[in-house]
């Protein structure tokens, strides 16, 4: 408000009840600068999220853990206005948080004109309802806009049924809501593919189709065997590109076998299993496979749901561990990464680490990290930089040696 305006308006307790208000004026200069506060323009029909953690965590771990939040918005093409971190003493069963900041987040939504608000933590059924009531506004976790962004980028039949069975098993719980507090879970992020059906589509028909699912996903998994049969009886070794989401497994798939999977640099750009075959000297060859990208606190229907594909790496001969070193995280992706591998019955499966993007890291820290363990680096975009890589790949596949694979 100009200076002007503030000074007309200004109230002194002494003469409070002879004080003159414009109200109209109040009230339009005050939109003004309400409007002026705003980051987007009114033509823009994205989504505004405010991305808020509240956990009993460190807040260290809280701020990681908020920055992988943003990309994953930013992946669901959401506008991030602001990001809210409160470390709490103990968890709120019905609102996460206290409802003095639970006040303070509603008038930060209006000030920004936010229309979502995205929470870092897994929220129950109860808590969504609850803090869509207080704010009247949409509330999503991370587990929705994950599932969200797999709605998005699903293309094969697999995949896209992979999908729709994991939103279907989130939403199942969730279709008790009554009123204004359920109908903002649906439609637009969080509610993409089987959540635009809206609330006409009750439990039981929810439940019947996914025993439908269930089962069309039993027949793909059926020709998926026939498909890996038919592998094994090339007798071609496998090759299976494993990693933390966005690490440059498709690049480094593009860049191996000279093809054109698609390539973006978004969270889980690629869904869908792609196969190529790489030729090595000698007339030696090998198919090499690029996999879903994996995420800490993968939602469990989720996991579940891609547990069929992710069967696939049980026939590779090598799993190469792709890693973004330029990432600050390197090491906690590493662990999770490593933590769905022993969930899937993985971890004595032969593999060798790989630092990719060693083009964005001076060439000391690099070697530093590579030695420590036991690692060869690349960067996906240089086919010079891959020849440690394929010397790499040819004395694992073809000179075994001793040891777990590590």
């Amino acid at each position: 408000m100009p200076q002007g305006s503030a000074e007309k308006y200004s109230l002194a307790s002494s003469d409070f009840y002879r004080h003159e208000l414009n109200f109209a004026e109040f009230i339009e200069n005050l939109e003004a600068e309400m409007e002026r506060n705003r980051t987007i323009s009114r033509g823009d029909n994205r989504e505004r999220a405010i991305l808020i953690s509240a956990d009993v965590k460190p807040r260290y771990e809280m701020e990681e853990s908020t920055d992988e939040l943003k990309e994953l918005a930013e992946s669901a093409n959401v506008v991030v206005l602001d990001t809210i971190i409160q470390r709490l003493k103990e968890i709120n069963p019905r609102h996460l948080m206290g409802e003095g900041k639970l006040k303070e987040i509603v008038m930060n939504s209006m000030d920004r004109g936010a229309t979502l608000l995205i929470f870092d933590q897994n929220l129950s059924p109860s808590q969504i309802r609850s803090i869509a009531e207080a704010t009247e506004l949409k509330v999503i976790d991370r587990s929705q806009l994950i599932l969200d962004i797999f709605a998005r980028r699903a293309h094969s039949r697999d995949g896209k049924v992979q999908v729709e069975l994991a939103q279907l098993k989130y939403m199942l719980p969730r279709l008790m809501g009554k009123g204004t507090a359920m109908s903002r879970l649906m439609g637009g992020i969080g509610g993409r593919g089987p959540g635009e059906t809206k609330l006409e589509v009750d439990r039981r028909r929810i439940r019947d189709r996914i025993s439908h699912l269930e089962k069309e996903l039993k027949i793909l998994s059926e020709a998926r065997k026939q498909r890996k049969q038919r592998r094994a009886a090339a007798a071609l070794p496998i090759i299976s590109i494993v990693g933390y989401t966005n690490a440059g497994k498709s690049t480094l798939l593009n860049t191996l076998t000279k093809s054109g999977t698609t390539v973006e640099d978004k969270m889980f750009a690629t869904l869908d299993t792609a196969s190529r075959r790489l030729r090595f000297p000698r007339e030696r060859e090998v198919i090499v496979t690029d996999t879903v990208g994996f995420i800490r606190d993968l939602p469990k229907d989720l996991m579940a749901a891609f547990r069929s594909t992710l069967e696939e790496l049980e026939d590779a001969d090598l799993l190469i561990h792709l890693v973004d070193i330029s990432n600050s995280r390197f090491e906690q992706q590493i662990g999770a990464v490593e933590a769905i591998l022993k969930d899937l019955g993985l971890e004595a499966k032969p593999r060798t680490i790989v630092f990719n993007k060693s083009d964005m890291v001076d060439r000391n820290t690099t070697e530093n990290i590579t030695s420590r363990y036991g690692a060869v680096a690349v960067s996906a975009l240089d086919p010079q930089s891959l020849r440690p890589l394929l010397g790499e790949i040819e004395s694992r596949i073809w000179e075994p040696k001793n040891g777990n694979g590590h």
